[in-house]
């Protein structure tokens, strides 16, 4: 990113993919990269708007199968998005978001639905509805602490070999296969709702990082406290 210009955070289409609170992700981006001194602009991309190519980090959420389906249609015609990844942005995909970015998903009967392909994996419905706390043990590569957050979804997630799995599943279900979520380059998916960057600072730091280098570190001993409480009252009502 230059060092003249702010960082544009890019939340894609919230009138049809902002169900679960995944708008805080945005919030939590913008007051980290603040604390830091580093300035912000964000845009926000309403489904009849073309996606702009020139952001730094995109975000898209969760919302029901309708929804989901018209985001997909709209986002492979624009294009916009798959040129932004081309030219290195980073990308946080959350639940519908996440099967979006796959080759293909479950539609509202269950038929597949052709997703943007931009991470190697599909997605399908699954038995019965994922809903509850997730904990997850991040991929030691990203040297990240667990990841905490709630899913709520139908989805069942095969990762093809051009992903890693983002985290391995302590409790929860996440992808359905003893993992949770993905990540290739600087594009992550994931089912944590929460929102997800508000339940794991280190990894909205980590998309940041991704786009602005090293950062200066934030006293968050208070946050970090309350998040192993939280974690720890999690883990024993297992």
């Amino acid at each position: 990113m230059p060092s003249d210009s702010a960082l544009r955070i890019v939340w894609i289409y919230p009138d049809l993919l902002s169900t679960y609170g995944d708008q805080g992700n945005v919030l939590v981006l913008e007051q980290r990269a603040q604390r830091r001194g580093i300035e912000t602009e964000t845009i926000h991309v309403r489904s009849a708007d073309p996606v702009p190519e020139t952001g730094d980090i995109y975000l898209i959420g969760g919302g029901e199968d309708r929804p989901q389906i018209l985001a997909a249609q709209r986002l492979r015609r624009d294009g916009g998005l798959h040129r932004a990844i081309a030219r290195g942005a980073a990308m946080l995909a959350v639940c519908a978001g996440y099967q979006i970015m796959g080759s293909t998903f479950g539609g509202e009967e269950g038929q597949p639905v052709d997703g943007m392909g931009l991470l190697d994996i599909s997605s399908a419905r699954g038995p019965a509805r994922a809903v509850g706390e997730l904990v997850a043990e991040v991929d030691a590569a990203l040297n990240l602490p667990t990841l905490t957050g709630f899913e709520n979804h139908m989805g069942v997630t095969h990762l093809g070999p051009g992903v890693r799995p983002l985290s391995r599943t302590v409790k929860g279900v996440g992808n359905g296969d003893g993992f949770e979520g993905c990540y290739a380059g600087h594009v992550v998916g994931t089912y944590l709702h929460g929102p997800a960057l508000a339940r794991n600072p280190a990894l909205a730091d980590l998309l940041l990082s991704w786009r602005v280098g090293e950062l200066a570190p934030l006293d968050d001993s208070r946050y970090e406290a309350l998040r192993q409480e939280r974690l720890a009252t999690v883990l024993q009502s297992t």
